[in-house]
């Protein structure tokens, strides 16, 4: 009975320590918005975090990724741009005290999506302003108030005397948002755990355990070229690619029909899309286009593979390609680069899920809901490549991820540090430090 006084009488502590840190929590996430942390350009932002868990008394673990290594991973996904400089960091807690719990991965994507056009932003896009319940800027929510959160999570146990019994990796890492080699290289670097948490926005209350493959792909078109005055004697790339790409569009319908749905997206109103993202083509004003590519992301089911989906885009494609009139004078090619993402889906009782769950209801009051997510997240790799159970839990944040004005709810910030820090406590146990 004495242990159960304790446990509460701890945990009644963790939360108050936790809710403790709220101002500091704000100055920090303010702080790494401002890092304008896009592709490639993740590098001081990534030394901020690397201070930050330093501070904290962790080990950090900052490498950069060997993509020679990656290539033969199955999960790799053919890079964008160059690694050179660029890093993961990693803040690792081993117990002084006794191991006696389970050991966990924490991990957040430090990376950010374009702004978009900047004349649509109130303000600049890494103000990192702080109005009312919000944080505004590109990455508040997606996802560097989720990397705040597990941080503080440590933060409100040390605050009070409490260590994580076993080991924790706290993973900050690049490039979730087009490979999630980021996240790869940590695994192939021999990281793995009793159970990972993404601390992805994912939605409020919600813990993510079901999401879809991603495969991104460039299709390139040459057409021919005609004087605009006599345009109807040419066939322009830009016209045919959106074609191409409408002849696609018909299959994300097929994939959309209630017949064809995996069972978790099965009462969804449009799980499966496909997006013209990236359109570049032409020359002049007065010339029929001689040349577009399109970037084009697909998502996908869990119960699909990446192999399979492209046989059925390639498919698609050439018989599009055959059926139109002018093909003999066009030309067209497939180019695979960014996500070649399999879905994953983690069982509603596996122990994460119902440990974060009870951690979320006890904290919050209220029932957790599980849900699956129509785009793809890091839990990826620890779920189909790690033996390392992965769920999404983070603080919810509108419904502007990768739009204009992105922010995240502070009040939600907070209450992702409790819960974290609690769920933590339970997962690993805790010591008394020294």
């Amino acid at each position: 009975m004495q242990e159960v006084i304790e446990v509460q009488a701890n945990e009644t502590a963790i939360v108050a320590a936790s809710h403790a840190l709220r101002d500091e929590s704000v100055a920090m996430l303010s702080a790494l918005v401002k890092h304008p942390s896009l592709l490639g350009q993740e590098k001081s932002a990534q030394s901020f975090m690397a201070e930050r868990f330093g501070e904290l008394g962790l080990q950090v673990d900052e490498f950069e990724i060997d993509e020679e290594k990656l290539k033969a991973h199955p999960g790799y996904s053919p890079s964008i741009v160059s690694y050179d400089g660029r890093t993961n960091v990693v803040g690792i807690h081993r117990p002084s005290g006794p191991f006696k719990g389970n050991s966990l991965i924490f991990n957040g994507h430090i990376d950010v999506v374009p702004t978009g056009a900047e004349v649509l932003w109130e303000g600049s896009p890494f103000s990192g302003r702080v109005e009312g319940d919000r944080v505004y800027g590109r990455g508040a929510s997606d996802m560097k108030a989720g990397i705040i959160a597990y941080t503080m999570a440590f933060k409100a146990l040390k605050s009070i005397g409490l260590e994580p019994a076993s080991p924790v990796y706290f993973q900050s890492v690049i490039e979730e948002e087009c490979t999630g080699n980021g996240a790869l290289a940590c695994l192939v670097a021999g990281y793995r755990a009793d159970a990972a948490v993404i601390t992805e926005p994912i939605s409020e209350n919600g813990i993510m355990t079901c999401q879809m493959g991603v495969l991104w792909l460039a299709i390139e078109v040459l057409g021919k070229p005609v004087h605009a005055s006599v345009a109807q004697t040419g066939v322009g790339a830009i016209d045919f690619t959106h074609y191409l790409f409408g002849e696609l569009k018909k299959l994300e319908d097929r994939w959309n029909a209630p017949s064809a749905r995996y069972r978790s997206f099965a009462h969804h109103d449009h799980p499966v899309n496909f997006n013209l993202g990236k359109i570049n083509g032409g020359e002049w004003a007065s010339s029929v286009p001689s040349a577009c590519r399109a970037d084009v992301r697909i998502g996908f089911y869990p119960d699909m593979k990446v192999g399979k989906v492209k046989t059925e885009v390639e498919a698609v494609l050439a018989a599009a390609y055959e059926a139109h009139p002018a093909h003999a004078a066009l030309s067209y090619k497939i180019i695979y680069e960014g996500f070649q993402a399999d879905g994953c889906h983690v069982p509603d009782d596996a122990p994460i899920v119902v440990a974060i769950a009870k951690a979320h209801k006890d904290i919050v009051g209220k029932e957790a809901i599980s849900t699956a997510f129509t785009g793809t997240t890091d839990a990826k790799f620890f779920n189909l490549y790690g033996e390392t159970p992965a769920i999404c839990y983070g603080p919810s944040g509108g419904a502007n991820i990768h739009g204009i004005d992105e922010w995240v709810s502070i009040d939600s910030m907070m209450q992702t540090v409790a819960v974290l820090a609690v769920f933590m406590a339970r997962w690993c146990g805790v010591n008394r430090l020294a």
